[in-house]
């Protein structure tokens, strides 16, 4: 294949070979608007399309993030109301989104089948060229006013919109809200000083005029770049690119770009404050923050990201070391580190937990710490190690959650939207190189501290409080301008209001023609699974499986470790020894020692606990422990020595770090709430319905956070601390005489190495007397609501249902996006202005689970749970319908993962009695549902009076007496 190849309407720019990451990457140019297309071809038939536009707000009323949603709601080829998540129903995609960044707007996808890859290619450069942008579609996604009941104006306005409500549950969020008040003050004049998603104080002072006027100027191919991965020939794209797009269009009369920012000639300190239902001054945020040089000069983000490694990267580091072991705050800030998609880069770090007092000192601890790195350099090995990472990072082969090929355009996105050089932003080796010259001068490091930090006046204190008053502020400033808009109407404003709230109400319950959308049939299903092939054999008296699988040249090592039968009193703590044994000590170091040793041998360790049900009953659990790593080939037996150390001579007795670790998982746990709400609220309602969902409710869940917290209020005392380490160190000890197996994932000529690293590290152990974990059964109703500070809700409920190996189960998998696709989403998302909802089966817990995600109402949308049960049950449903339901779960089943992920997945299925048998048996099962076992199976499993609830929400909305009928047990979080 001529990789240069290209369509009359393109022009060949230039090309680049990346060995290290195996791809082509092309760039070529449309002849008449100048767009750019950067293919990167790839031997890899999950091909991937992202058109990335230049969006550049100058105001924070999320102009940018409203037209992406709205930009998905109908275009001229595919007049439909809905093209988007109608087309998610209709293909085989393994990733459909949109993304809103603070400079860009990116519409990406990716897909295995040709056919769905030009059919989604189709609707997706029609939507965004050619988008219609309906006056309803704005007020739905993204704000409008409507009388608090829609068709009498006597009752209170009341603003809805989908995004108005993702941004207020987004802003919920403390490092959301640190974020972007640090970035009010680093950049004083350009587009990165505005909320890109939007405030959603400003959010409603954005008009439908200005919303087309931004679309009129940055939705041009001129404003544009195309960006494509894969085995489909960049002159086949191109074609399609010209035909459906490019060629109705001149070339865009400006050039959109960012200024750079206003440089400050003297460093400042602010002060700001979060909605906080504690207002706790030691739950204070404290960061500092500099402005560095252009992230599209490749040579100084390498150096950047370099210095921040050198600083930062583990718990050895001299900045993070400093941060973790002070006692003026509880954990580093997770904003600690460099930023580098905007413009010009940012560096950050601080500590969360501490006081608004102690600003100053923890600004004096960090600059200490530059100061003498400054003077007296790192040593060299710390520097290698960093250049090690970054090594290891370039020839990985990811692709877990994410196509590697989207992965890959991602990485070079920033740049062409900057208009700097993509290929060089994805080949880094020659780059890297000159970096690893640079950093053998042992000035390098503390030339760079002070170029880039200490001399630096372009710094920001920021200090972030909690405030206790500020959201009941804001409540009352909205009601306050809504009263005055509605004061201020005539019968004719009034009567236009209810009008248009009939008008949108009308057109999001209008049934659209489908067929107008391009789509794949079951047909067009691959017949069977791809499931990677194993070999098995025994090193230590334990068994071994291997994967031969091409993971360009790095090795990829597990250890499991049957969990046994623990003591009442110990088994709480078991996921505290999982998440901590990787950051101690180990093999007779300490743990810098050791945090060091890994940063120069492997990409990571960590371990695990996995349960799962068993196939035929979920009360039945199995359980292991997983510990796992990944190096460099050279490095296997090196990783080897190290898991066996990790496993078999961890130190329990480091009780300062064992007490900086538990702040540090607080704090990470706490601010987890408002981003993983749905799947928090799904795991309370879900919780009495097995062990499984019992435990992950207790250890993992809302309970365990809750419980997190009091533990850690405890450990200031010596004597609580020093009785968690001795738990710690008895799981240890009765983790050594549990099963041991293996199982190692490289290329197949490098198998046999990797194995015998393995067999030299590891010993046989004794398990003569295992008694292997067994789960308390549990079937019973919950009904819980947790307070906490937010906006928005989350809401689930949970159905008792069967688990995997049940002649329903398929039918069950089924329903989850026939529910969602039919009713769920109109219901929760279109009319009830949530970012999102649906429904989803899980075997393991052996349950069937609604949710919703930063949803405005509460009661009303677990009335929209039941409805749709009502609605399956009374409906004649079309034969399309199903079939994208089908599709929707097949899709989901045949998603590609990275080498070592699909090797992964394939071990743990196998080891739970999901072996590949089993799942292309589920998977035909799947194919061959109907209808009426949809119906059968919701009459069979769905009565409302048992349903179980989960529900987050605001002390506000808690104390409302429609929530309080609900009959739920409060807790506090």
């Amino acid at each position: 294949m001529n990789i240069m190849s290209h369509h009359p309407s393109f022009e060949h720019i230039r090309s680049a070979q990346i060995k290290s990451l195996n791809i082509d990457v092309v760039e070529f140019r449309h002849k008449k608007t100048g767009t750019p297309h950067i293919h990167l071809a790839a031997d890899n038939r999950e091909n991937v399309f992202l058109v990335g536009l230049r969006t550049i707000p100058t105001d924070s009323t999320g102009v940018a993030h409203i037209l992406e949603h709205t930009v998905l709601c109908g275009s001229e080829r595919y007049p439909v109301r809905d093209p988007f998540f109608m087309m998610i129903r209709r293909s085989l995609n393994t990733f459909m989104n949109a993304f809103t960044a603070s400079d860009w707007t990116a519409y990406p996808f990716a897909s295995q089948n040709r056919k769905d890859y030009f059919n989604l290619l189709d609707v997706y450069l029609d939507a965004v060229f050619f988008s219609r942008l309906d006056k309803l579609d704005f007020m739905q996604e993204g704000h409008r006013v409507e009388f608090e009941n829609p068709d009498d104006a006597t009752t209170d306005l009341v603003y809805k919109g989908v995004v108005f409500n993702e941004m207020k549950g987004a802003m919920s969020s403390p490092t959301s809200v640190l974020w972007q008040s640090l970035s009010k003050y680093l950049f004083p004049n350009n587009t990165y000083h505005h909320n890109s998603g939007g405030n959603p104080e400003a959010i409603t002072d954005l008009s439908y005029e200005q919303l087309l006027n931004f679309y009129k100027t940055h939705y041009h191919p001129s404003n544009a770049v195309l960006m494509t991965y894969g085995d489909i020939p960049a002159a086949e794209l191109q074609e399609r690119f010209d035909t459906q797009a490019l060629k109705r269009f001149e070339p865009l009369d400006r050039t959109i770009s960012v200024a750079p920012a206003h440089r400050l000639t003297s460093a400042i300190n602010v002060e700001e404050s979060y909605a906080s239902d504690d207002e706790n001054p030691d739950k204070t945020h404290v960061v500092l923050s500099w402005l560095l040089g252009e992230s599209i000069d490749l040579d100084e983000r390498l150096r950047a990201h370099l210095l921040s490694s050198v600083l930062l990267d583990n718990s050895a580091s001299p900045l993070m070391q400093a941060l973790e072991q002070t006692d003026l705050g509880t954990a580093p800030s997770p904003l600690c580190g460099v930023e580098d998609s905007a413009l010009e880069m940012v560096f950050v770090c601080g500590l969360d937990g501490t006081r608004p007092e102690r600003a100053a000192e923890t600004e004096a601890l960090i600059i200490g710490v530059l100061e003498k790195v400054a003077e007296t350099g790192v040593p060299q090995e710390q520097i290698d190690a960093v250049l090690h990472q970054l090594e290891l990072s370039q020839r990985e082969i990811r692709g877990d959650g994410m196509p590697f090929g989207l992965q890959l355009v991602l990485s070079g996105l920033s740049s062409a939207m900057l208009r700097g050089d993509t290929i060089a932003s994805l080949d880094l080796d020659p780059a890297l190189e000159r970096l690893r010259a640079d950093a053998s001068n042992p000035d390098f490091i503390p030339s760079l501290v002070k170029r880039l930090l200490l001399n630096n006046a372009h710094k920001v204190r920021l200090t972030l409080k909690p405030d206790s008053q500020i959201a009941d502020r804001r409540n009352e400033l909205e009601k306050s301008k809504l009263a005055k808009m509605k004061s201020a109407l005539d019968k004719k404003q009034a009567q236009e209001i209810m009008s248009l709230s009939k008008a949108l109400a009308e057109r999001q319950v209008l049934e659209d023609d489908p067929d107008i959308l391009p789509k794949v049939t079951l047909e067009d299903i691959p017949s069977d699974l791809t499931i990677p092939e194993n070999t098995v054999g025994e090193i230590a008296s334990a068994p071994i499986t291997r994967y031969a699988q091409g993971t360009n040249g790095l090795v990829y090592q597990h250890v499991l470790a049957e969990l046994p039968e623990l003591p009442d009193d110990l088994s709480p703590f078991l996921p505290i020894y999982s998440g901590f044994m990787a950051e101690l000590g180990s093999g007779g170091r300490n743990y810098l020692e050791t945090q060091a040793l890994q940063a120069q041998i492997t990409g990571g360790i960590s371990a695990h606990i996995m349960r799962r049900g068993d196939r035929n009953d979920e009360q039945k659990v199995s359980a292991y422990l997983m510990l796992r790593g990944k190096a460099l080939l050279r490095n296997s037996d090196a990783l080897a020595a190290l898991l066996n150390d990790t496993l078999c001579n961890v130190k329990f007795d480091e009780t300062t770090r064992i007490r900086e670790l538990f702040a540090q998982v607080r704090a990470a746990r706490e601010q987890s709430v408002t981003g993983s709400g749905h799947s928090l609220a799904m795991t309370a309602a879900a919780s009495g319905m097995s062990p499984n969902s019992k435990i992950a409710h207790e250890q993992s869940g809302l309970l365990g956070i809750k419980t997190l917290k009091q533990r850690d209020d405890t450990l200031d005392d010596p004597k609580e601390l020093k009785l968690l380490c001795e738990k710690l160190q008895a799981i240890a000890d009765i983790m050594q005489n549990t099963p041991r197996q293996f199982m190692v994932v490289s290329e197949a000529e490098n198998l046999a190495n990797v194995e015998k690293g393995l067999a030299q590290a590891f010993q046989s152990n004794q398990s003569a007397n295992f008694q292997p974990y067994q789960a308390q059964a549990i079937r019973e109703q919950r009904l819980e609501l947790w307070q906490t500070s937010t906006d928005v809700n989350f809401c689930a409920k949970a159905y008792e249902a069967v688990p995997s190996a049940h002649e329903d189960s398929a039918a069950l998998a089924v329903l989850g996006p026939f529910l969602r696709n039919g009713f769920l989403h109109r219901a929760i998302r279109e009319t009830g202005g949530a970012y999102g909802g649906g429904a989803s089966y899980d075997s393991d817990s052996a349950s069937f689970r609604f949710y919703s995600y930063r949803d405005p109402r509460l009661v009303q949308t677990l009335n929209d749970f039941d409805e749709s049960i009502e609605w399956l049950k009374s409906t004649q449903h079309q034969p399309q319908e199903l079939e994208e339901a089908i599709l929707n779960v097949v899709s989901s089943l045949d998603k590609p993962g990275s080498p070592a992920g699909e090797a992964r997945s394939a071990f743990q299925s196998d080891l739970f009695g999901r072996t590949a048998d089993v799942r292309q048996a589920f998977r035909q099962n799947i194919i061959n549902v109907k209808v009426a076992d949809l119906q059968r199976v919701a009459e069979r499993y769905f009565d409302s009076n048992k349903a179980s609830v989960g529900v987050i929400t605001n002390k506000n909305q808690a104390g409302e007496d429609s929530v309080k009928a609900l009959g739920l047990q409060v807790f506090e979080l």
